[in-house]
């Protein structure tokens, strides 16, 4: 059992986080708190898994919460709830120590998706959420050479994945979703999902993120 504690300000979005959860068979959720200062006392109380945690609170933000305890119980995962998709946020929360972002206009599926994920000792982002992280990585690029950014050339990884996979790969690269690379490339969202598992297998990843790294740092892809 997956035991979650929810900490976000707004009542009636715990309460329909709540909701979803309890449909999951697998689920628990210990204990709810509305703002980051209850973060330490409801970890030490319940020990959960997973805490999903507002970004956005009046007292303490959750990037604050977040920073205070990991640095006290290094082992808590904690996953950000925002409807903020900017990079600069996104980067400050995993420096913190999230262990994933998720959007609040996320479907149920893909927020039970991502805690399976997390809770699996994965990182979850939001697909927006990567293609805005790969922007940043081009930016910075380019401010590191003095504002030309040349990739060098594509070298698909062929030796490791089948041409489909490698098409996924470069979706996943460009933030796009499991249904929306599904409609680009005419197959099923099933399907899409076994092409990612057998990238993420190959790759030696837990993740969609760290896949995703990973091939822009070998060149594996192009940054759009």
């Amino acid at each position: 059992m997956t035991k979650i504690v929810i900490i976000d300000d707004h009542q009636l979005f715990r309460e329909g986080v709540k909701r979803i959860l309890d449909f999951e068979e697998t689920f628990e959720v210990v204990a709810e708190g509305d703002d980051g200062t209850d973060a330490v006392r409801l970890y030490e109380n319940y020990r959960p898994d997973i805490i999903l945690m507002d970004i956005n609170m009046p007292n303490k933000s959750g990037i604050e919460a977040t920073a205070e305890l990991i640095s006290h119980y290094p082992e808590a995962k904690v996953i950000m709830l925002s409807i903020h998709d900017d990079e600069s946020f996104v980067s400050t929360a995993l420096k913190t120590g999230a262990s994933g972002y998720m959007l609040k206009e996320m479907d149920a599926n893909a927020i039970v998706q991502g805690i399976k994920v997390v809770d699996k000792g994965g990182n979850y982002l939001h697909p927006k959420v990567t293609k805005n992280l790969v922007n940043e990585f081009k930016r910075l690029s380019e401010r590191e050479n003095k504002g030309n950014f040349h990739q060098t050339d594509i070298r698909r990884p062929f030796h490791l994945l089948t041409k489909r996979e490698c098409e996924v790969l470069q979706l996943l690269t460009d933030g796009q979703s499991n249904r929306t690379i599904g409609e680009t490339l005419f197959i099923s969202e099933k399907t899409v999902k076994n092409h990612v598992s057998s990238i993420l297998q190959k790759m030696n990843v837990n993740d969609r993120t760290q896949a995703v790294v990973t091939a822009i740092k070998n060149g594996w892809v192009e940054v759009r």
